[in-house]
């Protein structure tokens, strides 16, 4: 880090000790007063905490301002999406250079006897308005003024004349739901507080139906508000009372039926509602006793079936078909008929349904993919092998991003660690792929970096696959300062794609490794079971075995490493500043959770019941508080020399308080030995993703990378 005078003491929080006691353990926690977001005290100290931050890395800002200058000049800021034809009309999105917010914009479309000429997109000057386009929500025009803004969903009816949606001005995801009438640009009187993402119209655009979230911030309701109603008298037409599921729903391709789900990471249970019968009622598909995850689509039209991707005796997930009267309360996954069967090798992630083709996104090394099985024969001894689009990159991601029953074609999106996101659309008639964008980038040759597949061994054997990014003119026979990132979560799993303000990184001579940690979900769904639970701590041990790796092979200068992670990748960060501190420079940990034991304890916090399917219940089971107790990075500092570490939050984030990394911090101040800086940089204004717009978005990520090049003393350009 710049070296300058440190005039500024650090920030010291008051001592108020609460005893925690669960199990005979009794834990004194000094620090748990933060946590009075409505104190003026707590305020105050988050107010100097972020002017000590400010003293201690002033000396970056030029740095800062380099790097956001870098991501600005190769951004292509005046750009467009490919229009998306839904319903008669050409949907799409535009940015506009120095407007921070897009705009949604849609044209009418133009009926063609020819089926392909009717579904090709019209060409859009990026820079100019095409005759009767039509702008439906200008992002800048409704942030202006306000602290914060995120639009939180959007949908228009059928007929094209309705639109519902949702902005939140606070960043706590907390959305406020509008319709506005397209054919006249009005809003309608209709306004309804607290509602969460999901929208859909009805078929007969009398209805909205959104969902609300209960006090721990868990989405527990689904309403319809008639239109031009009170929102008092919406109904809820769905109710999810366990505090540890989950809800959501979304519309039947056919876009007559709801269809509702509740869900955890464990098991979920499916519903449907018609909506073309005023008198139907909520049936039940797929029940949760049966303890499956699983995902359901309906087959159009008057084919009685539906196709399930579920993990019945088959942990990376296959997909059945069976008929309605197989479900129900009674459903027995047994006698589904399989029409992908299970592999090891093989993950698949989901399905979705167009008029001729059941599309399948699969995970197969690591990587998301696109087949594609023809329904003709669906079901039968003449169903046809699945297809897969082939792509030029080893490494890449490939994802379905459009289907629809009456389209020809599916849309695809693409990306890979140095190819910026491309859009396919693959034609359904003859499987022909066909490059509708490549998003331009200044300033880039794809030549000048290489990514490559590097594996780590953990301690217990385990191969740990790591991606590894540099400049292609970088000196690998030497050791060269390394940025290693990592997440071992719910599954998720950190996939190839590209990003403008990395190339910051690269070009300053440090290599940018991911580690894809067990609890990802990169080689199928035992990964995953692998760093969950009593299993958690792999995740930890397996980012620093990879760290060791990048060392041992010569890879890393192991006096110039850096480690990145947010939210539950935070809790990854807090977890191997205890257990290795002395493996990095510098360490900046996101919106982290490192305070993890005491929120899941309180399940009145929001998500705490819902995160016992992901970590255990503490409450209730000894073994799982004992184990959590072991690792949860707040009560794990010890009298070491901590690395620099920021922490960066915002103070309307949902999804892990502030307060945590709040507490952390004052806390490795008040025990750690080091002499290096530890700071604390609260977002007042922001949630879980920082503050809004693009500017501010880059600014936020200038200033963490900034700090990890400083600390490995690579601020500049090689």
């Amino acid at each position: 880090m710049t070296s300058e005078p440190r005039a500024a003491a650090a920030p010291i929080a008051p001592k108020i000790p609460v005893t925690r006691t669960f199990h005979g353990d009794a834990f004194v926690d000094n620090y748990e007063w933060l946590r009075e977001k409505e104190n003026p005290k707590v305020i105050e100290h988050l107010q100097a905490e972020n002017a000590y931050t400010d003293e201690i890395t002033a000396g970056q800002q030029p740095l800062r301002d380099a790097i956001f200058n870098e991501i600005k000049a190769r951004t292509v800021e005046t750009d467009l999406s490919v229009p998306t034809r839904r319903r008669g009309w050409w949907y799409f999105t535009r940015s506009v250079e120095g407007k921070p917010y897009t705009l949604q914009c849609r044209v009418k479309a133009h009926e063609s006897a020819e089926l392909r000429t009717g579904w090709t997109p019209p060409v859009i000057d990026a820079a100019a308005a095409l005759p009767d386009e039509q702008v439906l929500l200008d992002g800048n025009a409704l942030a202006e003024g306000q602290p914060f803004f995120s639009l939180g969903g959007m949908a228009v009816n059928e007929e094209g004349t309705l639109m519902a949606y949702c902005v939140d001005n606070a960043g706590d995801e907390r959305f406020t739901l509008y319709l506005k009438d397209l054919e006249t640009g009005s809003l309608l009187e209709d306004k309804i507080e607290g509602v969460f993402y999901g929208l859909a119209f009805s078929p007969d655009s009398s209805t909205v139906f959104y969902t609300v979230v209960d006090e721990t911030w868990r989405p527990h309701q689904i309403r319809a508000h008639k239109i031009g109603s009170s929102a008092a008298e919406d109904a809820v037409i769905f109710q999810e009372d366990d505090p540890g599921m989950w809800l959501g729903f979304e519309l039947s391709p056919d876009r007559t039926k709801l269809m509702i789900s509740s869900g955890n990471s464990e098991y979920s249970e499916t519903s449907v509602l018609d909506l073309l019968d005023p008198q139907a009622g909520i049936q039940l598909l797929v029940p949760r006793s049966l303890r499956i995850l699983h995902g359901l689509d309906l087959m159009p039209g008057d084919d009685a079936r539906a196709v399930i991707t579920h993990d019945f005796n088959a942990p990376n997930n296959m997909v059945s078909l069976a008929a309605l009267d197989q479900l129900g309360a009674d459903a027995d996954p047994a006698a589904w008929m399989s029409i992908v069967e299970h592999q090891d090798t093989v993950k698949i992630e989901g399905t979705v349904l167009t008029g001729s083709h059941l599309v399948l996104s699969v995970r197969r090394d690591t990587c998301e993919r696109v087949q594609l099985i023809e329904l003709n024969a669906l079901g039968t001894s003449a169903q046809l092998p699945a297809i897969e689009p082939e792509f030029e990159d080893e490494l890449f991601t490939a994802s379905p991003v459009f289907a629809d029953l009456e389209a020809p074609l599916i849309r695809i999106s693409y990306t890979a660690d140095f190819t910026p996101a491309r859009v396919y659309d693959l034609w359904l008639d003859d499987l022909q792929l066909e490059l509708r964008k490549q998003s331009p980038v200044n300033d880039f040759d794809a030549a000048n970096y290489i990514s490559t597949r590097d594996w780590a061994t953990a301690a217990d054997g385990t191969k740990i696959p790591l991606t590894i990014m540099r400049r292609a003119d970088l000196d690998a026979s030497k050791p060269a300062p390394v940025l290693i990132y990592g997440y071992g979560s719910y599954e998720a799993s950190m996939d190839p794609g590209f990003g403008i303000p990395r190339l910051s990184v690269l070009d300053r001579g440090v290599i940018f490794v991911i580690a894809h940690v067990r609890g990802g979900g990169e080689l199928g769904r035992n990964w995953y079971l692998q760093g969950k639970k009593l299993h958690k701590k792999n995740t930890f041990t397996d980012f620093i075995d990879a760290t060791r790796h990048l060392v041992d092979a010569g890879i890393a200068d192991p006096q110039r490493i850096a480690a990145l992670g947010g939210s539950a990748g935070g809790l990854l960060m807090g977890a191997i500043a205890n257990m290795a501190p002395q493996l990095y420079t510098a360490i900046v940990a996101q919106v982290p959770f490192v305070d993890a034991l005491t929120s899941i304890l309180d399940p009145d916090l929001p998500l705490s019941a819902l995160e016992w399917e992901e970590w255990g219940n503490p409450i209730e089971d000894k073994e799982v508080y004992d184990y959590m107790l072991s690792y949860s990075p707040y009560e794990n500092i010890t009298a070491q020399a901590y690395p620099k570490i920021a922490a960066v939050t915002s103070l309307n984030d949902t999804r892990v308080l502030y307060v945590e990394p709040a507490k952390w911090v004052a806390k490795l101040r008040e025990i750690g030995t080091g002499a290096e800086p530890i700071v604390l940089k609260t977002e007042m204004d922001g949630g879980h993703g920082g503050a809004s717009g693009r500017y501010e978005s880059w600014k936020s990520r200038a200033w963490d990378y900034a700090f990890i090049l400083d600390a490995l003393g690579c601020s500049e350009l090689k």
